[in-house]
């Protein structure tokens, strides 16, 4: 398994942050651009996923990282969500809908398994380990 150092090397937020780019496009085409409310609001969750899996990693602690990994699973819960009304409304197309929702689906299956590891794992985050200041998370 590889060593996790930064949270930019977690696959989780990896693949987050692909979804948000895809997102982002899918948002920028009529007539998905012109609902201004739901646009802003998945883009919104889709960032909330990498955001909150970074900034539990940067706090140091694993209980912190967990409880943020949580918000970030539920961010994900909100994309799929949204996407049901971007169906709905004829904003994207079936075989959209089912590619996007197939990988944030993944993704909280992700975070579920790194949340699962994180719990019964001994370390307990960066700031508790004297003096590397980096996680070295061997996955």
């Amino acid at each position: 398994m590889a060593a996790i150092k930064t949270f930019e090397d977690i696959e989780a937020w990896q693949r987050a942050r692909e979804l948000a780019k895809i997102v982002f496009e899918l948002t920028t085409k009529d007539p998905f651009l012109k609902d201004y409310s739901l646009k802003d609001q998945i883009n919104r969750a889709c960032g909330s996923i990498m955001d909150n899996i970074a900034e539990g990693f940067e706090r140091g602690g694993n209980k912190e990282f967990i409880n943020f990994l949580s918000y970030a699973r539920g961010s994900a819960g909100e994309v799929r969500s949204q996407l049901y009304r971007a169906l709905d409304r004829k904003y994207i197309t079936e075989n959209e809908f089912e590619t996007i929702r197939q990988n944030v689906t993944a993704i909280s299956r992700m975070i579920t398994t790194f949340m699962n590891y994180l719990q019964s794992s001994d370390f307990k985050g960066m700031k508790f380990h004297e003096p590397d200041p980096t996680y070295n998370l061997e996955l």
